[in-house]
């Protein structure tokens, strides 16, 4: 199957000199400031119950630039300046939209420093980057080759809090053919495994952050030691930020591998719409989960699947994968979490984990031959109740439960 072009980010590290990382330095403070002064603007115009869009903006930054006190802010290239002033717009239209709440300011020690340029303000040639008003290119690690042909369209430089730099290229790309695969995988998501997939095959959780964290604690002892606004709690911190840099390098590169595997070996795949946010105010769960890092396993699966031409289908979050008999079809009174191995009434024998993977398979194929959406249930009793009514229809002509036994209405056979 053909693969549309698509946007796709590359990402390499680079090791700026002296003079371009002071450079990029200004820029990220520069960046920052004209954020938080449009957003005191609009802010403060809000509260008048007026509404101030990006044009506006634009010309207040003109207008900070010839004050004595801005000033600063016309040593710097104007392009990534204005794409702040662009996202702040698009974070007000998320928040607008109900999608996300309302903007926050960035502050120096807790947002993350980036500048983000178009085409008009660096230049690509013969692999090489350069950036406005700088005259060298920049010394990129180039870990993998950009597509032939390609032209970044944008370009993003970024500073870890470890004190690592990044550049981003967004170009256009038409993502290698995947080989065809026939086959459909239902993925129940956990702690111990990893996940657990319909096939039986369980994948075990490396708990990256379980491993390192001796070496975490003894980074964070050592920093709560050092004094406030000394130069050795600046050096602790940073200490501090690289064992949580090679957790979550290490969390990416494996979830990046598995994730793709299974795009590879599938043609469908269903997965639970989990709510990750409300599952890490669990205190008891809370590091194991965010360990999991289950939201970024989704997204991984989510956009490899439309690269590849792949089905993904995420059925409700109530749907209850863990406690319903794959076999019969009937749901289990009470299921603990710490009960791992059950035994139906019907005499089958289930794994937890493994029989959740094959119910969430069965759910996701009967959404696909039921005509539903792929997306979950978000909203309403009503659509939830109208998901139900459309899925039930496929359990015509089984058999009806035995005396005494609960039956979900949403289950299919497998």
């Amino acid at each position: 199957m053909a693969t549309s072009p698509v946007k796709r980010a590359f990402k390499y590290r680079f090791y700026p000199s002296e003079v371009q990382a002071a450079e990029l330095s200004r820029t990220f403070g520069c960046v920052r400031k004209v954020y938080n002064l449009a957003l005191a603007a609009r802010t403060k115009a809000w509260s008048r119950q007026e509404r101030v869009n990006y044009a506006q903006t634009s010309s207040m930054l003109t207008e900070w630039k010839k004050s004595e006190e801005l000033a600063y802010l016309s040593e710097v290239s104007s392009v990534p300046l204005q794409q702040s002033l662009r996202h702040l717009q698009a974070a007000f239209v998320s928040f607008w939209g109900k999608r996300t709440r309302y903007p926050r300011f960035k502050s120096r020690k807790r947002s993350r420093a980036s500048a983000e340029y178009t085409r008009s303000a660096f230049r690509y040639r013969n692999g090489e980057l350069t950036l406005a008003k700088m005259t060298d290119p920049l010394d990129i690690v180039w870990s993998r080759a950009l597509p032939e042909g390609a032209e970044p369209t944008t370009v993003t430089v970024s500073r870890d809090a470890a004190g690592r730099w990044f550049v981003s290229l967004l170009c256009e790309d038409t993502p290698a053919t995947m080989p065809a695969a026939a086959g459909a995988v239902g993925i129940d998501v956990g702690v111990t495994s990893l996940v657990a997939l319909s096939t039986g095959e369980k994948v075990a959780n490396p708990r990256h952050e379980r491993g390192d964290r001796p070496r975490l604690a003894r980074a964070q002892r050592a920093l709560s030691r050092k004094a406030e606004g000394s130069r050795n709690r600046q050096k602790a911190r940073r200490k501090v930020a690289r064992v949580h840099a090679r957790i979550g390098d290490r969390r990416r590169d494996f979830l990046q591998k598995l994730t793709s595997r299974l795009v590879r070996e599938n043609q469908t795949l269903v997965i639970e719409d989990l709510t990750v946010r409300n599952m890490v105010k669990n205190r008891k769960l809370a590091r194991a989960v965010s360990d999991a890092s289950w939201a970024e396993l989704r997204s991984m699966l989510e956009y490899k699947c439309a690269w590849y031409g792949r089905e993904l289908i995420v059925i409700d979050r109530w749907f209850p994968s863990s406690q319903l008999c794959s076999a019969c079809g009937t749901i289990a009174a009470r299921l603990p979490l710490n009960v791992r191995t059950w035994m139906c009434a019907c005499g089958a024998t289930h794994d937890r984990d493994v029989n959740a993977a094959k119910n969430i398979l069965a759910a996701g194929l009967a959404v696909t031959v039921c005509g539903d959406g792929v997306r979950p249930q978000r909203n309403t009793p009503e659509r939830q109740r109208s998901a139900k009514q459309k899925i039930r229809p496929a359990r015509e002509g089984i058999p009806a439960p035995r005396s005494g036994e609960e039956v979900n209405p949403w289950w299919c056979p497998p």
